[in-house]
């Protein structure tokens, strides 16, 4: 593999990683690019897309005055305009569910490959579905408590057993440790309150939210809690995956359809993929599909002291405000992304409210009626860009509601190289994110000196996505990779722009691995936004992930830790390669979804600044046996350094529930070993053939035992079956891509 490098920050390598999504819709999104056309995020209601050359475009009509549905309106009656140029109607509908012809045991197939929905019972045509409406139970049981459930299921069954009238099919999904259809779409009401009753409050596992709600604790930075902030950003993708894999499935009807999601809140600690969201957004925009978001925790008390859940306030900090403050902004941050999810697909979000019937009600009108337009457009261009449309009826008693616009389809073949840098250009400046290559990413932070920090940026793009054009004995493709760091201001402080080669054996089956970039920048303390651009140069699909990024002030911190890296694999690095993550002479490939196997090592690294210093005598702590990190673990090479003696001591555990499933031996460190960061860095190689698959909770423990400082970030890490072992004559398991090389890495599943 070569890469043309033009770039201004060291620490660039590429790599087929064994790496594989925690979340199922990680691994399924390589699908999601299959249609070229692009929406709009937007607050209005109904939904446009591109079929073919021809366009689709729900509008409904209603009286200005009573705000009812205005019938009886023909194809004479409307005008439609593209960029402000007429375009003759080509097709014209109206649906009403006062007009569905009953269907008593029928299930649809949404005819998707990867799709959660299936056919179970039988299909139905598309015929069949005309008038009816189209309405997904989606339960997050991952974020749930158990008199959640209890509540949203109240509600379900009062919906199907009241409220459900006969032209409603409804299909009931729920996402516990993996995304589940438990009733395809049926207006039988037995089946959906079987389906509905089948939660109970003992389900939750997964990756339900942790205990972070200790914002009240505004007075005690030093307090005995446990980080879980990478353990929610797992989760918040997790849910938006899902809703984009139930979006992608129901893609093919044409009917409008309704999501109702139960959820306790969406967690949004630590870094957010915006790109996550919006893919999501854009998926269900497709798909006709709006989202309706039901807080499950209803109407809800905030109290300084905070609930059950948190820690007590210490101090005076329960009277300064700031307390109260911090737990209205936490609830709020966990009803953000639902609200969004809800405006953006044209659906509403229902808060604080014990009464979730509203719900069902607003669907059941939202979806009652409508007018389903189609043309075909008079621009035969294929450039991508987005084309404002206009709708207008020959009466001025009525209010239209419909999308503003849509993204032409672009053809990349015939585009020029200025136009492909323009384009990289402008998506890295657009506000609307590309979603048609799935990127996700990680970015640490580690102390170079006082005031600046190393930052290593991780991207994955699965293996599957990439078109590999045949040459020879090896397949071939071009990736272009383009980022910008920029500070609160919006100056940009760092940027990368590379195109890279790659060319793999055919027999590696590359498809069924992920694609790992890594680079870095060096930065200050503060907050920034981060955002990078991938685009594949076959079809020119590109991908995109933002995110807002925070290195601390660590003068401010009673323990000065860096970032934990979690590793499946390691390459050797090069000759000039000076960065945090290299050890030895080999560089860590960090693990992103924290998924690994049973034949695999997890590989682990962080740093400790500035420790204290004892004053008693040098300490001989770490020479016995606890000491000697032999076998499952690595010593910090204390004996390497020189200077006053610190006394710092870690291990690591991994918890199953509230069982402690594994422990490492306590290991102590008692000098410097990293001289230039005035740090002590600590090196795990865990094999895990001894642990069984599941989920876990990986915590760090550290103590600053002379300073009387510590801390214990969390991680959850899943852990899956070894791969069975390679039949004679079929390849095995083969080093990550080291630069300048061409190999691959363990199969991604």
């Amino acid at each position: 593999m070569k890469g043309t490098r033009r770039m201004r920050h060291p620490g660039l390598m590429w790599t087929l990683a064994a790496m594989i999504a925690a979340a199922p819709g990680f691994a399924q999104q390589q699908g999601a690019g299959q249609d070229q056309s692009q929406e709009q995020p937007a607050s209005s209601t109904f939904t446009l897309r591109v079929n073919s050359d021809l366009v689709l475009t729900n509008v409904v009509v209603r009286d200005k005055k009573t705000g009812e549905i205005v019938r009886g309106l023909t194809e004479k009656d409307f005008q439609i305009q593209e960029n402000g140029k007429p375009q003759r109607i080509a097709s014209f509908d109206f649906e009403s569910v006062d007009q569905a012809a009953p269907l008593d045991e029928a299930t649809i197939n949404a005819k998707a490959p990867n799709g959660v929905f299936g056919a179970k019972n039988g299909t139905a045509t598309q015929a069949e579905l005309r008038n009816h409406r189209l309405i997904v139970l989606f339960w997050d049981i991952t974020s749930m408590q158990p008199e959640d459930i209890e509540r949203a299921q109240e509600a379900a069954r009062n919906y199907i057993n009241k409220q459900m009238q006969p032209a409603d099919l409804v299909a009931v999904v729920s996402l516990d440790t993996s995304l589940s259809l438990d009733q395809d779409f049926t207006a039988n009401k037995p089946l959906l309150l079987k389906a509905v009753n089948s939660y109970s409050g003992n389900e939750g596992s997964g990756f339900a939210a942790g205990a972070t709600s200790t914002t009240n604790q505004v007075e005690d930075a030093s307090s005995f809690t446990a980080d879980e902030q990478e353990y929610n950003d797992i989760n918040t993708d997790r849910e938006l995956f899902a809703i984009e894999d139930i979006s992608r499935s129901l893609a093919n009807i044409n009917e409008k359809k309704s999501l109702l999601y139960f959820s306790g809140g969406i967690q949004r600690d630590g870094i957010e993929n915006q790109a996550s969201l919006h893919a999501a957004i854009n998926a269900a925009v497709r798909s006709n599909l709006s989202i309706y978001s039901v807080d499950t925790r209803g109407l809800q008390a905030i109290s300084p002291l905070g609930d059950a859940s948190t820690g007590s306030v210490r101090g005076t900090g329960a009277y300064s405000g700031a307390a109260t403050q911090n737990n209205f902004d936490s609830n709020f941050n966990t009803q953000e992304v639902m609200a969004t999810l809800s405006s953006d697909t044209g659906g509403k979000a229902f808060f604080d409210s014990n009464d979730f019937s509203p719900a069902f009600e607003r669907i059941q009108r939202d979806t009652s009626a409508y007018y389903v337009i189609g043309f075909h457009s008079t621009d035969p261009r294929r450039d991508g860009r987005y084309r404002r449309l206009s709708i207008k009826v020959n009466r001025s008693d009525v209010k239209l509601e419909y999308r503003s616009g849509y993204y032409a389809p672009a053809d990349f073949k015939h585009s020029t190289k200025d136009d492909r840098e323009r384009e990289l250009d402008e998506e890295l400046a657009s506000d609307l994110p590309a979603t048609d290559v799935a990127v996700y990413m990680q970015a640490l932070y580690f102390r170079v000196d006082a005031g600046r920090f190393f930052v290593p940026v991780s991207l994955v793009v699965p293996g599957s996505q990439i078109p590999f054009v045949k040459g020879g004995d090896r397949d071939k493709a071009t990736l272009d990779v383009i980022g910008v760091v920029k500070d609160t201001a919006g100056h940009d402080i760092g940027d990368v722009r590379d195109t890279v080669k790659l060319a793999i054996d055919q027999a590696q089956q590359v498809r069924q691995k992920n694609i790992q970039y890594t680079t870095g920048f060096t930065l200050p303390s503060g907050k920034y936004h981060l955002k990078f651009v991938v685009r594949e140069n076959e079809t020119g699909r590109m991908g995109s992930f933002e995110t807002d990024i925070n290195v601390p002030d660590m003068k401010k911190l009673p323990l000065k830790m860096s970032s934990v890296v979690l590793a499946s694999q390691r390459v050797q690095a090069g000759k000039k390669q000076d960065s945090p993550l290299v050890r030895d002479g080999m560089q860590l490939v960090p693990n992103l979804p924290h998924v690994f196997r049973q034949d695999q090592h997890m590989y682990l690294l962080y740093e400790i600044y500035d420790p204290s210093h004892p004053a008693a005598e040098k300490s001989d702590a770490g020479k016995g046996p606890e000491g000697n990190a032999k076998g499952n673990r690595e010593k910090p090479g204390a004996e390497a350094a020189t200077g006053a003696p610190v006394h710092v001591l870690t291990s690591i555990e991994f918890l199953d529930g509230s069982a402690k499933a594994f422990e490492t031996p306590l290991v102590q460190a008692t000098q410097i070993n990293v001289p230039a960061r005035d740090a002590v860095a600590f090196q795990f190689d865990l094999p895990l053939n001894d642990l069984k698959p599941g989920l876990y909770i990986c915590q760090i423990n550290v103590i600053d035992d002379a300073g009387g400082s510590f801390a214990f970030p969390r991680t959850a890490v899943l852990i899956r079956p070894a791969l069975p072992a390679a039949a004679p004559g079929q390849p095995g398991q083969t080093p990550a891509v080291t630069p300048g090389t061409a190999s691959a890495g363990a199969p991604g599943r």
